[in-house]
């Protein structure tokens, strides 16, 4: 329990302190939108290769009649841009989780070190192929889950809305959604243990897999708190701004009171501003509080890691001052590098080493590529 509270102090401090680390997913998600524009042209394209026909039924009313090969086509890019959009998201978590790692093992019992945001970037190059193969998996299961509603939708509708047919199609939709919650989970755990020790796609898993067996208590118990924290975060972002879009509404611009100078009547519901603040409110809380569940798991991964390294004492060697003493950091007793190195000096009256903010791990990709 101890340590899951240290993970969710170290991530909230690695957020606090890293705050280019927001820019991340909109770099992404602009990536994204790009290729979801491209893909729009390219796609109109090859809907344009089929035959039109006049519809005479309706005014200028066209009817396009899908060729095989074309419908293909359209298939094979439908999945493609699936695979593109999961691949830039995954890009995203790791970028995030190699900074939280740089963040954990540049730092000490007596240095809170800084992120090495840019690492991450180079970081998806060189693993580009454990991002695709991941973002493959998750692809298939989005298309898979796609084709799926579009045919069930169909046999509901041929059996005339027949209630054992919904029921059947409500559970297999629950099990596919359930499949890509696993293998989702799978994936983010394999890149954790990548941004932290390296290696392939699958020998990440298959080691975040042990690693989690083996420190399941402390995963669960992080992750679960996290996810509170999460839920209330988002609560809290999307009430707090519709209540201020509703007094900003009542009290400043006085939308519900009638203005006879100007002829603008009085607003007579405010549901619509209020939803649609909510939602966009709902987005962006989910960018950027949804960081601090993938902080935890990078944290959560190096703490294991370094544990495990340092079997003797049971304890974490690196990590934030948090994981050393988080008693006296609570109390106000904790000491920065430089109160620390002074403290040294006093006493024994000479100089002392700051500890080195760029230490690495030789036994990690990051200082095997990075270096």
């Amino acid at each position: 329990m101890k340590v899951a509270i240290d993970v969710l102090d170290a991530s909230a401090d690695f957020l606090a302190k890293t705050k280019r680390i927001i820019a991340v997913p909109f770099i992404f998600f602009f990536l994204s939108l790009v290729s979801v524009l491209i893909w729009a042209g390219s796609m109109a394209a090859v809907v344009s290769m089929n035959d039109i026909q006049v519809n005479e039924s309706i005014p200028q009313g066209k009817t396009l009649i899908w060729d095989t090969n074309v419908k293909y086509m359209a298939l094979y890019m439908f999945f493609g841009i699936l695979w593109v959009t999961a691949f830039f998201e995954y890009c995203s978590t790791f970028v995030v989780m190699v900074s939280s790692c740089t963040y954990y093992w540049n730092s000490d019992a007596h240095f809170d070190g800084s992120a090495e945001v840019g690492v991450g970037f180079s970081a998806c190059v060189s693993h580009a192929g454990s991002l695709a193969i991941g973002s493959f998996i998750i692809a298939v299961i989005r298309f898979i889950r796609i084709v799926f509603m579009y045919l069930a939708r169909q046999a509901e509708q041929q059996s005339g809305d027949n209630p054992v047919v919904k029921g059947i199609v409500r559970c297999a939709e629950c099990i596919l959604a359930c499949i890509e919650k696993i293998c989702n989970y799978i994936n983010e755990s394999a890149y954790a243990y990548q941004a932290c020790a390296g290696g392939s796609f699958c020998s990440s898993a298959w080691n975040a897999f042990l690693l989690q067996v083996k420190h399941m208590a402390k995963f669960t118990f992080a992750q679960l708190i996290a996810k509170i924290f999460i839920l209330l975060g988002k609560v809290g972002i999307v009430a707090g701004n519709m209540v201020s879009c509703y007094f900003i509404m009542d009290k400043v611009f006085k939308d519900f009171e009638d203005d006879p100078s100007s002829d603008d009547q009085a607003v007579t519901s405010a549901a619509a501003p209020l939803v649609a603040v909510g939602l966009l409110s709902f987005l962006t809380a989910s960018i950027f509080v949804g960081l601090l569940d993938t902080v935890v798991l990078a944290l959560l991964t190096c703490v294991a890691i370094d544990i495990d390294n340092n079997a003797a004492t049971g304890k974490p060697a690196k990590g934030p001052p948090t994981f050393h003493n988080a008693t006296d950091k609570m109390h106000g007793d904790f000491k920065t590098a430089d109160e620390h190195g002074e403290m040294m000096m006093e006493e024994e009256g000479g100089d002392r080493d700051v500890p080195s903010i760029n230490y690495k791990i030789k036994d990690t990709f990051l200082y095997q590529v990075f270096r």
